[in-house]
Order: C-alpha cells, then structure tokens, then sequence
C-alpha cells in the first residue's frame, strides 16, 4: 500500500523523504528528511544556514497553517549602512549590486539563519520519528560523498554577464571552500566527480544529538560567530539565541471555484493571489495557451503585482501591508479593465540587470491526508563556509533594499521580501494541488503559469509544470527558448520589449502533486531540474 508521494529538484533528496514514508513516518517527517538531505547534496541552493517558508496541511490535528522561517536582518545593520554604495538593481528586482558586492558575498552578507530552527520544531511538534533519524539520511550522504550532477556544475561553473558574482568565486571565497569544491590543482571539479565534506558531516552529526540548541545557542553558535565577527560581519550570539520562527495562518484567495492557500507576506503568496484575481476576469482558454494575446494578459498582471509588491510589500512587523486591498476582487477588477482596453503597466527599475536564484522546494503527500509544501534557500551563498562545519552561509543581504524609507529597506531584526509561495489548491474542503518552486523573483510567475495550466487548460500536472514559460518581473517579457520566435515578435510589434532566454526550461523550477477525484495521486518535477517525483 502506498504511503505517499514527493517530489523535489534533487533525487537523493526525494528517495531519502519517500523512504521516510515507507518507515512510517508522515509528510512532515519525510519533508524535512528530505530538506537535510537537499543541504547536502546540492549546498547552494540550500543549507542548515538558510531560509525559507512551510505550509502544513493536518486535517485529523485540524491543524492548517505556516511555519515561516525568514532570515533576519542583525541587530547591528542600520537602514542607511549601504545607501551611498549602490550601483544598480536587478532587472527582475531580485537585489541591488553594490560597490564591493559586500552585501552579496562575504561576512557581511550573512543574515541570521532560520531553516535548522525550523525543520527542529516541524519534526518536534507535528512529526512522528526522532530527530536523530530525520538527520541520518542527510550524514549518511555526506559520509560517502555527493556525485556532482550536471545542473550543479552548470550553476557553479556559470560566468554571469550582468555585474553578479560568478559563483565559481564564492565557492574559493574562503579556504574550505578551496578544500571542498576544487581538485588539487585548483580547478572547479566536474560532473560525475565526488564531492567529499567530512566537515559537513561532522557538523550533522553535532545537530543530531544537540538539535537546534547546538546552532543557535551552543558551542556551534559560538563557532560561527567569532568567525562571522572576525571577519566584518554583522551576526552576533545574540542574533542567534533571540531568533524565532514565525507562525501564521495561509493567506487566502480563490480562483474559478478553487480556493487557494499561500503565504502571508513577506512572502510571494500576495503576488498569486493577486495575479489570479486579475486573470480571473479573462477567457484565458479562448486565447490560446502561450498565444500572443494571452502572454500579453497575463504579463500585464505580473507587472501589476510585482510594482505592487515592490512599493507595498515587506515584513509586516515594520511596514503596513494593504493585504486587503492588494488581495481584493475589486482592485483586480479594476486592473483588469486597464489591460482590456490595452494599457501597459510599468514596473520601476533602478537599471536593467540580471541576477541567479538559488532555491529548492519539496512537496509531500501521505496517506492520511497531511499535506507539506516547503520551499528553503540560501537565498544568494553567500561565498562563506566557517571552517570545520562544511556548509555555506546565506546571503540574504543582497536582497535588501540600500535606500532608507522603502518597503524593503534594512532594518535590525527585519525580514526581506522573498517570492516564495508553497500552495495549496483546494477544491472543496480537499487539496487538489500542492505546489511550490525555486527560483527568486521568477517563484509566483512559475507558480502562477502552472496553476493556470492546470485550472484553464486542462493539463496534467507533468504537462503543466514542463510547458513551456515566460515572465515579465520589469517592463520586459522573457521568453524561454520554447515559445515561438512569430509570438516574440507579435508581442514586439504590440510594442513590448523582449528578451529570450537560451534556456529552454528556466523561469523557476516548479514542482507539485494533483490529487484526482478518486484520491489518486500524479507527482510531477520540472524538467529544467534534476529531480523526480516518487510515490512510497
């Protein structure tokens, strides 16, 4: 009898959580075995020292809510600390550039991490297994070593041609970076070499028997910020020890009958709701999948959300959300009658660029209805690995806005916006999709594009996460490589700048699980990643 399913961008990860179930353990326990797993074998997307956001969906504990676990800003960090370094900001408004990119690599790029808080608690309050267990899998891997898979490679060896560091010079930031992900002549190692990190390991080995407590108050706590500090950075013991998860309810909208759940800022979940309640004023069938018109319509949406994102939307601890009215029917409505009568929004920028994302996501099911979507991060790496622990911290600070008086500008103790939405897709009182991506600003447009496939076109939940994507995060719409070059030009000639990535899977990497009518479920992983989805 099957225990579930899961599906995540990396197939160690996924055969790690679906054999959690197979033990018996539930859709908890399986998603953070597979999110420590995740930290291993692909430790730029993710780590012990990262990010991210969780929906939990346990019926028979009536239980349906968030654990968000963002980054904070250190309490030494000041909104003016950068504002006179600031060379440019992101295209896809994921970040600014600095002079010294000292928000996005090195010590002082590092904010005060969440997800190993996080993932203790999950298993704490709502798994079924010990803690020791939901670690081994991820010691075990790191004991024998990680097999470099190509999209790995890809992303280290990639030279980016828009002002960002290559990665390539964050993993030789520091001496165990050197160590870790070099050969003995100095050279990135390859696809199909072994990735050996005892120091990983070692540090797993110290969070199975000390929990949380050992990172975020103990000796390793200690550890990591004398190096932090020696080196200019701004964490502290104290950041550390006062750090807590945030606990809140899903953020609410509806779609053509279905109901969704998402997050609550300063998560991506308000641009879905919103994108949606847009759209839903349109015949999105009758255009066309991928048409000129309907990626005009549902560009303009983006547009929409994202400069309403980046002028409303940020930690509700420091910045007052109009949730209500970024979310309402009404205000879409309105919108939707600008983009009827052919008007196009504009999406503000600081100047054109580009940036990488770097993010995983997992989505479980199991058999007695639970349902996980998490999506964690480094949110940039930040270059930085203490030595003797093996993983690398986040870089969260580039995400930040530099200048004072913006809704995502620095703050001591604040949380930065983040584009990551896990979903759930009710259809009466039962989840239909469960959905989530990786991807940085592209996450709610990946997210968006696959629930329309699903709810207006019909497709499957494969055919839907691997149809082919566009996404508009400024006044310009990107096309992956599989959109006909006639449709680029037809939105070209409508009087849309354009661009066309070489990728033919990119914008996101979007993996879900659609439970049919009869209780069935149908996994699917984006093809433009590494993993698979697998049922226990």
């Amino acid at each position: 009898m099957s225990r579930g399913m899961i599906t995540a961008p990396q197939p160690e990860a996924v055969e790690a959580g679906a054999l959690c179930l197979q033990r018996g353990g539930n859709a908890i326990d399986a998603a953070i075995t597979c999110a420590l797993v995740e930290t291993v074998v692909d430790p730029q997307m993710c780590g012990v020292a990262g990010f991210g956001t969780m929906q939990v969906y346990m019926p028979k504990r009536n239980l349906h809510g968030f654990i968000d676990f963002h980054t904070t800003a250190p309490a030494a960090s000041t909104p003016d600390m950068w504002a006179s370094e600031i060379e440019a900001e992101a295209r896809d408004g994921f970040g600014f550039f600095l002079k010294g990119r000292v928000n996005e690599v090195g010590h002082q790029s590092i904010m005060t991490p969440g997800s190993l808080k996080a993932f203790y608690e999950a298993i704490d309050e709502y798994g079924t297994m010990d803690w020791r267990d939901i670690v081994a899998p991820a010691i075990a891997e790191a004991d024998q070593g990680v097999v470099i898979r190509p999209t790995m490679h890809q992303y280290w060896s990639k030279f980016y041609d828009y002002g960002r560091v290559p990665t390539i010079e964050k993993l030789a930031h520091t001496s165990s970076g050197k160590r870790i992900y070099f050969d003995g002549n100095g050279n990135l190692k390859r696809p199909g070499d072994l990735l050996e990190n005892p120091d990983m390991a070692s540090a797993l080995r110290r969070i199975a028997e000390g929990g949380a407590e050992t990172f975020y108050t103990g000796e390793m706590a200690e550890q990591m910020t004398e190096d932090i500090g020696a080196h200019g950075g701004l964490l502290s013991r104290k950041d550390l020890a006062a750090y807590e998860t945030v606990r809140s309810d899903p953020l609410w909208g509806s779609y053509r009958g279905h109901r969704i759940s998402t997050g609550c800022p300063p998560g991506g979940g308000i641009m879905i709701v919103e994108m949606l309640n847009i759209l839903e004023n349109f015949d999105l069938k009758s255009m066309g999948h991928n048409s000129p018109e309907y990626i005009r319509t549902v560009a303009e949406a983006m547009k929409i959300a994202t400069s309403d994102k980046d002028r409303f939307v940020g930690d509700p601890a420091f910045v007052d959300v109009p949730v209500d009215r970024l979310t309402s029917k009404d205000y879409a409505a309105t919108h939707a009658d600008a983009i009827g009568r052919g008007e196009k929004a504009h999406v503000e920028r600081f100047d054109p660029t580009d940036e990488p994302r770097d993010t995983t996501h997992i989505s479980v099911v199991d058999g007695d209805g639970n349902a996980v979507t998490v999506t964690h991060s480094l949110g940039s790496p930040s270059g930085v690995i203490t030595d003797g622990l093996g993983f690398m911290y986040n870089g969260c600070m580039a995400v930040f806005d530099p200048r004072p008086g913006k809704s995502n500008s620095v703050a001591p103790g604040k949380r930065r916006f983040t584009s990551m939405a896990p979903t759930i897709v009710f259809r009466d009182d039962d989840p239909y999709i469960v959905i989530g991506a990786p991807g940085g600003t592209f996450i709610a447009m990946g997210i968006l594009q696959s629930l329309l496939n699903v709810i207006d076109f019909g497709m499957t939940i494969s055919e839907a996460v691997a149809a082919p994507r566009f996404t508009c995060n400024s006044d310009t719409i990107d096309f992956s490589n599989r959109i006909p070059r006639f449709v680029q030009q037809s939105l070209g000639q409508m009087g849309y700048p354009t661009a066309r990535s070489h990728m033919s899977y990119t914008y996101a990497g979007v993996h879900g699980i659609l439970i049919d009518d009869k209780g069935a479920w149908h996994g699917a992983a984006d093809p433009g990643r590494d993993g698979m989805a697998l049922e226990a």
